[in-house]
């Protein structure tokens, strides 16, 4: 069988043994190193799940405190990866000091090449059931985008977009009036990425007073001011690794745009009071209700910094231009809060349903989760009719198909007639009826 998709790191000073290994491990893709630094970079270049090592390393090869010391840094750049320590016989100690900072197992010089095949083959085999069980953890819990109801074609795409997008590491720049779910689709970003294993930091650009938004993005050093009693890392510096959320991106003051400018230039930071430049690496999502290409024509909002956000643009359609949504979504929300205020099985009539349905939403998702909140509470049986809803009534729109072709026929009508001047030949020249026909429709539909 050939395993050559895995790679396998051998860490050993001795040329000869290492032709050895190589040539025993020649179904493996094999990568060396023979001494710590060299070991360390083929990590952070290859990333192999398994590592055999040597605790004898240059350039102390009888101290064993040199393996043992790269041992730890193993242990804290990849706690995935197998590392079997190759100890002398009489090293049974040093051997178990390994086990406890973090080895995955050991063998003793000189080793029988068919024992040590067997354990690299087990630590293979060991780590690939950790990283498959990993997966299906992630497949059994929510998926990123179960948060979004729509059957909606328009709201499909913008999925579809995330979904795509999340692999990759373009800054995304997130458009929707409030309450259309700009979170929720910033998280799926981070959900779907490769970084979803760290963190997803968010900050509220236009809910932090100017004064204090600064050192909330980018951290002080103890002394800086008044008040700062001790270092303070910023929100861009904690999501180091994941994914930091600017919500109101357009409420950011135009001295901090600047500053923030020159750190996705540079991808480096210096906290307030610091001297020192530090390396973040950070994928940046931001989000505003606001245009803000008007806002750079009024000047309050730079355009090199919007044209570094919006590598790509998302826009998130309003809930009122997303027929059938608000409904499909009510039934999952009214199923949700009934829970949680435990009333039970709780169900939406056909009364409240057409309010729903034909009421605009001018505050989105969100003001048609705090609506059918407090039906849930305030209806007093199981049904929950349009008064519990309590929406401003709305002419219901004509879903008979019979009723629809009449309401558009007589519109129809009704706008010739007003063309023509009430020229009867040219309005059924122009409806491509005849005059008789015409005359049916005038009084069918009560036109004078």
């Amino acid at each position: 069988m050939n395993d050559s998709g895995r790679t396998l790191l051998i860490v050993e000073d001795d040329p000869a043994l290492q032709k050895q290994m190589q040539w025993a491990f020649d179904r493996y893709e094999t990568i060396v190193a023979n001494d710590r630094q060299s070991a360390l970079a083929q990590v952070r270049r290859f990333e192999p799940p398994v590592i055999t090592m040597d605790l004898g390393l240059p350039p102390r090869p009888d101290d064993p405190n040199e393996g043992l010391a790269l041992l730890e840094e193993l242990h804290g750049l990849t706690p995935d990866a197998k590392v079997i320590v190759l100890t002398g016989q009489d090293d049974r100690a040093n051997a178990l000091r390994a086990i406890g900072l973090g080895a995955h197992d050991f063998c003793n010089k000189p080793f029988e090449p068919e024992f040590l095949t067997w354990t690299v083959d087990r630590a293979f085999r060991v780590h690939e059931l950790q990283q498959e069980n990993r997966r299906l953890q992630r497949a059994a819990e929510a998926p990123a985008m179960s948060g979004i109801i729509t059957r909606d074609p328009q709201m499909l795409r913008v999925c579809r977009t995330i979904e795509k997008l999340a692999p990759t590491s373009a800054t995304v720049l997130i458009l929707g009036e409030s309450g259309t779910g700009k979170e929720l689709l910033a998280r799926a970003l981070h959900d779907l990425s490769p970084r979803r294993e760290s963190r997803f930091v968010a900050i509220n650009c236009a809910a932090i007073p100017e004064t204090l938004l600064e050192s909330e993005l980018f951290g002080y050093e103890k002394g800086a001011f008044t008040g700062a009693v001790k270092q303070t890392l910023g929100k861009i510096e904690t999501a180091s690794g994941g994914t930091l959320f600017l919500d109101e991106i357009g409420d950011l003051p135009l001295a901090l745009q600047a500053k923030l400018l020159r750190f996705l230039q540079e991808r480096v930071i210096e906290r307030i009071g610091g001297r020192q430049e530090i390396p973040v690496d950070v994928r940046i999502v931001c989000a505003t209700h606001q245009s803000l290409k008007t806002q750079i024509t009024e000047g309050r909002f730079r355009e090199d910094l919007y044209y570094r956000l919006a590598e790509i643009v998302v826009e998130i359609p309003p809930l009122r231009t997303r027929p059938g949504d608000a409904a499909l979504l009510a039934h999952v929300l009214t199923r949700k809060f009934a829970g949680e205020q435990r009333r039970g099985a709780m169900v939406l009539q056909p009364d409240a349903l057409e309010a729903i349905d034909t009421y605009n939403w001018p505050g989105n998702v969100r003001e048609l989760e705090n609506v059918i909140k407090r039906a849930v509470i305030m209806a007093d049986g199981s049904g929950i009719h349009a008064a519990d809803i309590g929406l401003v009534p709305v002419e219901a729109e004509a879903l008979n198909l019979r009723q629809v072709r009449e309401d558009a026929e007589k519109g129809a009508v009704l706008r010739v007639l007003g063309r023509v001047n009430g020229n009867l030949s040219k309005a059924a020249e122009l409806l491509g009826v005849s005059r008789p026909t015409l005359y049916d429709l005038m009084h069918r539909f009560g036109l004078k």
